[in-house]
């Protein structure tokens, strides 16, 4: 089985310490995230998240996923069974290349032919969606 994904990275002058403390602010998501909104849960093994997913130009989702990894300060991994034929994994990757200065990686992973298909006709609409979060999140971080 394929898959394919779309996921953006950006340079942010901030420890990934400190980049974790804006991402497990759940409530406070909607600083960086317009795309996720209205998260709950935690972040734990196996743990469940919901939320409304709202890319532009697509019929908004309510998503219930679960936290399929999880490292503080490193990384946050979430998988979701989109319908028959279909799956995501959504990830939050951070890299701290030197002292204060981290790399991050937002992005999505569809498998299955559904998967697939999806990405392959709404790519020009999510991708801008992974940029603008990063970019959020570094003017959050660094403003």
């Amino acid at each position: 089985m394929e898959s394919t994904r779309i996921d953006n990275r950006i340079g942010i002058r901030a420890s990934a310490e400190q980049i974790w403390e804006v991402i497990e602010d759940l409530t406070g998501w909607q600083r960086w995230n317009p795309y996720e909104r209205d998260i709950e849960g935690s972040f734990g093994f196996s743990t469940p998240l919901r939320f409304r997913e709202v890319f532009p130009d697509l019929r908004e989702r309510h998503v219930q996923a679960n936290v399929s990894e999880w490292i503080p300060a490193g990384k946050l991994i979430w998988s979701e069974k989109r319908g028959f034929l279909s799956a995501s994994t959504r990830f939050i990757l951070l890299d701290e290349v030197e002292k204060g200065a981290t790399i991050v990686t937002n992005g999505i992973t569809f498998s299955g032919l559904r998967g697939e298909l999806f990405h392959d006709k709404h790519r020009a609409r999510i991708r801008p969606a992974f940029t603008d979060m990063n970019e959020r999140l570094k003017a959050l971080l660094e403003g």
